[in-house]
């Protein structure tokens, strides 16, 4: 059985970490440890209470998850984080948390592994925080109307499709999750089609006026990725099995 710090340092060595810039707080890597050893892997987007439970009722005892426990600071332990927290000791478990690493990654990222699934070539970054890119732009396929289509096959719980943009576009750009930080990005980058997970009301507005194509496939949906890419690796290469323990979040 692999101990806990190997997997640690390969999940840290391929996602650059420490060091990899993210929002403050967000406090990327082992946000929980075990007893030391590991027999089952899980992925999973949030880690919330219900998320816990689950991995321990699948006998998991390393968690990978995009979103992590601590976002704001300190705060005392009570309520739904003690009992998270009772949960993961009790069936000792171990978290390991990769938030904006685990958007940007060139192969294992959301964004690239989304854009692999729809069948785009990756052509350059996009968007830089604090010096690293956490978008990425892809190349087109044929027309819009194919893009659609496929992102309806890839996200059979719902698109929303914005489209005031050009029929044919020249590239694709992908921020996987929240999009609203890439809205002022796009016009001066060239790109008038963009795929993300959700935006704000008065996007709709700026499509119009900005003439883009916009098409919001769900923050939950499009992150689903990056974590079960990153399990299915650490599968590979230490002999574990793994599952991805899914929610409904519709968001």
């Amino acid at each position: 059985m692999p101990a806990v710090a190997e997997l640690v340092a390969h999940c840290h060595q391929r996602l650059g970490l420490p060091g990899f810039p993210d929002f403050p707080g967000s406090f990327n890597g082992l946000q929980i440890e075990n007893t030391g050893s590991v027999t089952r892997l899980g992925a999973a987007v949030d880690a919330g209470l219900h998320t816990f439970r689950t991995a321990a009722a699948a006998g998991v005892d390393f968690l990978i998850v995009h979103h992590g426990l601590f976002w704001d600071g300190a705060k005392p332990v009570v309520g739904a984080q003690r009992e998270r927290l009772q949960v993961a000791f009790a069936a000792n478990l171990a978290v390991y948390s990769a938030h904006l690493p685990l958007d940007a990654h060139p192969e294992l990222g959301n964004n690239a592994q989304l854009a692999r699934a729809l069948g785009l070539a990756p052509v350059r970054g996009f968007l830089p925080y604090q010096g690293r890119d956490i978008g990425l732009v892809a190349s087109a396929p044929a027309d819009r109307a194919t893009l659609r289509a496929r992102l309806e096959a890839q996200f059979p719980g719902g698109v929303t499709a914005i489209e005031f943009g050009p029929e044919r576009p020249s590239e694709v750009a992908l921020l996987t999750g929240s999009g609203m930080s890439a809205m002022d990005s796009l016009a001066p980058a060239g790109l008038d089609t963009f795929v993300t997970g959700e935006i704000k009301q008065s996007v709709f507005n700026r499509a119009q006026e900005e003439r883009l194509n916009i098409y919001l496939c769900g923050h939950y949906a499009t992150e689903t990725f990056g974590v079960q890419a990153l399990a299915a690796e650490l599968s590979q290469r230490f002999g574990l099995p793994w599952v991805f323990l899914h929610s409904a979040c519709p968001l």
